[in-house]
């Protein structure tokens, strides 16, 4: 099904076209290639190398296997932990969901971990409920061991394989294809045989996962540069809070590598360089396993104050050894290979020195919960952008609000992946034919590839790829980290604008079309840059503190200014904002008010 539409371009006719093959993607992809769906999914890497294979600790549900526990609780545990920027009818949505998804997946063949009567083995977490379950500490988050991420995302690409789902593996998004009755396909660049293709398809959607390489210092591949964001921003769409990014209390320092919240959960602990459990003196109740954005700030605290450890003192210490070889073996088997492999440290033996570093972006591209993309018409009325979606860390649903719970990412992803493929399925009820495209439409998407392959060649005084992705992460890790403030955004905006404005001077050395490694670090870096510009404008904007976003000049959160979305648009002007209201009216219970966080 697949001919020639000039000499140029393949042209491609699905049904739905999912961009990304993580494992909201697949799950999604799942969905409707099992209703008999002509699927594509379109990745730049090998499935099995997408990025949710990186989560390590596990996905919450209240299945009660371990502590009694409910969906309520959830609910509850993620508005807090979401600093109540949370949309509460999507948060709803996925705690309620949450048991029939696990037990779903364990079905579908993902081997988790067991008790001992055979029920699958559940975790506690921060930020879950202590005032719940037996024992003072609902344990919700199921696991695989380690390597809950690596083991969803196996058998989820695996049933898709039996399900007849189409791969287009090492494949670039370049353009949507918009026009007044919304997305009609995607314009895609083969990076092994260096030729453009044209996804025509009665439903699009974005999961292509987050953006932390916008940061210096993260926990994400290098595969993570926010394309389907960036594929909405050049449509002349917003993106939605992207200020808020979550710094993960424990990277390898020096490195990035994550080591999971679930060592904490295990009972691991923290120390700084005189020895002390500090968190006890930020967190009294749930100490080391308070909320991230909590535990990251503390951790800020007490290096900025003298307390770190190492010659430099710039790090602090997680201890686990004392859970014994055997436990570790067992249930953290990953974090000790990843210990040995980056810091050279034998956990079973001695701590790992760990930093927070950039872990998951909490905005995205705005989604209502269905994973439809919306959007403000003239009179600021919010509506659907026709055949167009967004799922997972890509979207912004808003589930997580200001600060994600641990355990509720790869929730999200099996979550909405199934209510979006649900949604498409109506969608597709209705829309029967592929309409006509214009002539012309596939045009911008080329153009943007030849403009690298075709400029001038590259020479000794010219502004380098590299260089120019370098200056970008230093000044977001340096401008706009785990503490912010005005006068060190604000310099950093003018120096990201300057560092963007000189992306059209540069060039790279590479001219072949097959394998042209220079030329998606171009085109990567390209996305990267409208993500980091939006996240640094709207984090200057919003003065107050909430949730991952804490700035030493407003250290108080602003129920009255700022319970409302930051929506940031580029225009020929620059980043524009908007705003819009959080949604805290949930389907069927009663809502949560803002009130202090403490944990």
């Amino acid at each position: 099904m697949a001919y020639l539409s000039t000499d140029k371009v393949e042209h491609h006719f699905h049904d739905v076209v999912i961009i990304g093959a993580g494992g909201a993607g697949l799950r999604c992809a799942l969905q409707l290639a099992d209703a008999n769906c002509r699927v594509a999914v379109v990745s730049k890497v090998l499935p099995t190398r997408s990025h949710t294979v990186a989560a390590q600790g596990g996905m919450n549900a209240a299945l009660g296997n371990v502590s009694s526990d409910h969906w309520h609780w959830h609910m509850y545990d993620t508005v807090k932990g979401s600093d109540y920027l949370g949309d509460q009818d999507a948060i709803e949505y996925m705690c309620r969901a949450a048991p029939r998804m696990v037990r779903e997946l364990e079905h579908q063949g993902v081997p988790f971990s067991r008790l001992d009567n055979g029920t699958i083995y559940q975790r506690p977490f921060g930020g879950q409920s202590r005032e719940f379950g037996e024992g003072g500490q609902a344990s919700r988050t199921c696991a695989a061991a380690d390597r809950t991420g690596h083991a969803i995302l196996h058998t989820m690409y695996q049933q898709n394989l039996r399900a007849g789902t189409h791969f287009y593996d090492e494949f670039f998004a370049l353009d949507l294809m918009m026009d007044d009755n919304g997305c009609q396909g995607v314009m895609a660049w083969d990076i092994a045989e260096g030729r453009y293709h044209l996804f025509q398809a009665k439903a699009v959607i974005l999961a292509t996962g987050g953006a932390g390489r916008i940061f210096q210092m993260t926990t994400n591949a290098h595969i993570c540069t926010g394309d389907g964001g960036a594929l909405v921003l050049d449509a002349g769409l917003p993106v939605e809070d992207m200020e808020f990014f979550q710094f993960h209390p424990t990277g390898i320092a020096g490195v990035g590598p994550l080591i999971t919240e679930a060592v904490r959960g295990e009972g691991g602990y923290l120390l700084n360089g005189e020895g002390e459990r500090f968190m006890e003196r930020y967190a009294p109740t749930a100490k080391d396993l308070a909320s991230r954005d909590v535990v990251s700030r503390a951790i800020a605290v007490e290096i900025r104050e003298g307390r770190g450890c190492g010659p430099n003192k710039d790090h602090i210490l997680l201890k686990l050894d004392h859970l014994g070889a055997e436990l570790i073996m067992k249930r953290l088997p990953n974090i000790h290979e990843l210990a040995l492999r980056f810091a050279d440290v034998d956990c079973t033996k001695e701590p790992i020195p760990v930093l927070p570093t950039a872990h998951y972006t909490m905005g995205g591209v705005p989604t209502n919960r269905f994973g439809e993309v919306v959007y403000a018409d003239g009179d600021e009325k919010e509506r659907v952008m026709e055949s167009l979606y967004a799922i997972g860390e890509a979207a912004c649903a808003s589930v997580h609000g200001a600060n994600r719970l641990g355990g509720n990412s790869l929730l999200e992803i099996i979550v909405f992946g199934r209510a979006c493929g649900d949604q498409v399925l109506k969608h597709l009820g209705e829309k029967q034919y592929h309409p006509k495209l214009d002539p012309d439409c596939w045009k911008s998407g080329v153009a943007r590839v030849e403009r690298w392959l075709s400029g001038a060649p590259e020479q000794d005084d010219s502004v380098r790829i590299s260089g120019i992705r370098d200056e970008m992460e230093r000044i977001m890790q340096e401008h706009c980290s785990v503490y912010r403030n005005e006068a060190v955004m604000a310099e950093g905006v003018e120096h990201l604008e300057r560092t963007a404005a000189s992306l059209s001077s540069a060039s790279i050395k590479d001219r072949g079309r097959v394998f042209n490694t220079e030329l998606v670090e171009a085109l990567e870096l390209e996305n990267l840059m409208g993500l980091a510009r939006a996240a640094a404008s709207g984090a200057l904007a919003r003065t107050e503190s909430r949730g991952a976003h804490a700035r030493d000049d407003y250290p108080e959160r602003d129920d009255e200014q700022w319970m409302k979305h930051t929506l940031a648009s580029i225009g020929e002007n620059g980043v524009k904002l908007d705003y819009k209201p959080v949604r805290t009216v949930p389907m069927s219970v009663d809502s949560f008010p803002p009130k202090k966080r403490v944990y």
